[in-house]
């Protein structure tokens, strides 16, 4: 399906590598940008647990925070091991039920996206 993208019109290209936390961060998919996203369902312990996908990453997303409490997880460890594996990563906590966010996300999205472009065609 990529083969049938005209990649010069693109502005924005989102890339879902799929599988677990190891097999991604192994790849280089040529991306500008690269973006993990942890769950609260998943357990504060993740980064420390995958730390070569936490640390290869420019964002993490901390992603359904609307149930933090009532699945236990604990929000500040969380940030904690994050930071602790990768100190440079921007960190955005999101919920897609309540829309907590997602505004904030976007605006990163759409600015980073502009500076690329401005940066593509200026060279």
């Amino acid at each position: 399906a990529a083969q049938q993208l005209d990649l010069d019109s693109l502005n924005l290209l989102i890339v879902e590598n799929v599988g677990n936390l190891v097999c991604p961060a192994s790849y280089d998919l040529g991306e500008n940008l690269r973006v993990v996203m942890l769950s609260t369902t998943e357990g504060e312990d993740k980064p420390l647990k995958y730390p070569t996908m936490f640390k290869s990453a420019d964002v993490v997303i901390l992603n359904k925070v609307d149930i933090a409490e009532a699945v236990g997880f604990d929000r500040e460890q969380a940030l904690t091991n994050i930071q602790k594996i990768n100190p440079q990563a921007t960190i955005f906590e999101l919920s897609a039920r309540t829309g907590d966010g997602l505004q904030a996300w976007y605006d990163y999205l759409i600015a980073t996206s502009t500076k690329l472009t401005q940066k593509t065609v200026s060279v």
